[in-house]
C-alpha cells in the first residue's frame, strides 16, 4: 500500500495510522454497545423482580384484609345476630327488587 502523508495541524499522519485509530474506535463502539446492552438486560430483569416482589406483596395485603374484614362480620354476627338476619335480608330484598326490574 502507499504511504500517503496528509498534514493536519503541522503533524504527518499516515494512511495507516488513521486507519489503526479508526480500527480502534470501532472496536471501542462495539465494546460500548455490548456495554449497554449488557446493562440494559440486567435493569431489565431487575425491574421485572421488583415488580413481582410488589405484586406478591399486594396481593399479601389484600389477603390480610380480606381475612381481617370476614372476622369482623363473623364477630358481627355472633354478637348481634338479630341486626345481622335483618341487614341480610334487607339486601336481599333490595337485590331482588333491583334484578326484577330487568
Amino acid at each position: 500500500m502507499a504511504k500517503a502523508n496528509l498534514s493536519l495541524t503541522g503533524n504527518d499522519v499516515s494512511v495507516e495510522d488513521l486507519s489503526a485509530q479508526i480500527t480502534t474506535l470501532k472496536n471501542d463502539l462495539a465494546t460500548l454497545t455490548q456495554t449497554m446492552a449488557d446493562l440494559g438486560a440486567a435493569k431489565t430483569t431487575e425491574a421485572k423482580q421488583a415488580a413481582a416482589q410488589t405484586a406478591e406483596n399486594l396481593q399479601n395485603a389484600g389477603r390480610d384484609k380480606i381475612l381481617e374484614a370476614q372476622l369482623q362480620a363473623e364477630d358481627f354476627v355472633q354478637k348481634q345476630p338479630a341486626t345481622s338476619l335483618g341487614i341480610a335480608a334487607g339486601l336481599g330484598f333490595l337485590v331482588g327488587m333491583i334484578t326484577a326490574r330487568r
